[in-house]
């Protein structure tokens, strides 16, 4: 619950040359600009010219090209992007680049670009203010600054979870024992399942609006099945905050909502992806494979 040969490519240049990589893949030769502006640096019978160190430099994140306005870090980003040439060049001509192992990651690195690829055409997703305005002004109580105090007892069977409630039933004292003996959640189970205090967004949902929903101290929950198992939830105090203004609110608002969206949209992707292919997963074959091992 709480729940990354030669002696003279000094560290600075190995970090460069990850830096020249990300200007595209490397070649036998870096290509000459059309305009022939200026050379900045020549070797094995090829050039660099001012106007592609310039795109190059373009190509960099933010703090990489600030990083770039020293005179000594141009020099060195320069001298990294021709030395990574020639130790490409001297690697082909060793045939490293035909070794299995190099082409099996190549062909993994393409796969994983084309499904990003893809997947970029469903997070384009955009919330309107109003919106915005509107999430807020319908779910008021999860931007209140309430915190509550409680204790849980978590365990993987459901069946187990039924047999700890009838005994909260009879004797609602031997919670603290009961979350000892069973609960899963061992960073609190010896402490009787005590969580603290926490405020809203630190559990997982279905956590947080049932225990948010307990009325008085000492109510205990129902059953409530999370992504963990199934919990059994003891309200043991409460503070009274403020709600949260809707300026402080907005930004998280359409963060929430942009990823609902995106979840949604995905989801309806990939089910369509696997009704068009004809999809069939057969999980008694899976269990078979499981226990044959």
């Amino acid at each position: 619950m709480h729940h990354h040969l030669f002696r003279f490519v000094a560290p600075a240049v190995v970090l460069g040359l990850s830096l020249a990589a990300c200007g595209g893949p490397a070649g036998d030769e870096v290509p000459v600009a059309a305009d022939d502006s200026a050379t900045v640096v020549e070797y094995a019978g090829t050039r660099l010219s001012a106007d592609e160190v310039r795109e190059r430099i373009g190509r960099l994140p933010g703090r990489a090209r600030q990083a770039l306005a020293e005179p000594e870090r141009l020099e060195q980003f320069v001298e990294n992007i021709a030395v990574s040439e020639l130790i490409y060049t001297e690697g082909k001509r060793q045939g490293y680049e035909s070794e299995e192992q190099i082409r099996s990651q190549l062909a993994d690195l393409e796969r994983r670009l084309v499904i990003q690829r893809v997947m970029q055409e469903y997070r384009g997703q955009t919330v309107s203010d109003e919106e915005v305005r509107a999430y807020y002004d319908s779910h008021q109580a999860e931007f209140k600054s309430d915190r509550v105090h409680a204790s849980h007892i978590l365990v993987k069977e459901e069946a187990l979870a039924n047999e700890i409630l009838a005994k909260l039933d009879a004797d609602p004292a031997s919670f603290a024992g009961l979350a000892k003996e069973h609960s899963t959640d061992r960073s609190n189970a010896g402490k009787g399942g005590d969580l603290g205090f926490f405020g809203r967004g630190r559990m997982v949902k279905e956590f947080e609006q049932a225990v948010f929903a307990l009325q008085n101290d000492g109510d205990i929950s129902g059953l409530v099945q999370t992504r963990f198992g199934y919990h059994v939830i003891r309200r043991d105090g409460r503070e009274d905050g403020n709600i949260k203004g809707f300026e402080e609110a907005s930004n998280q608002i359409r963060a929430r909502l942009i990823n609902e969206l995106r979840q949604a949209s995905t989801a309806e992707f990939i089910t369509t992806l696997k009704s068009k292919a004809g999809y069939k997963f057969d999980r008694e074959v899976l269990g078979s494979l499981l226990s044959a091992e």
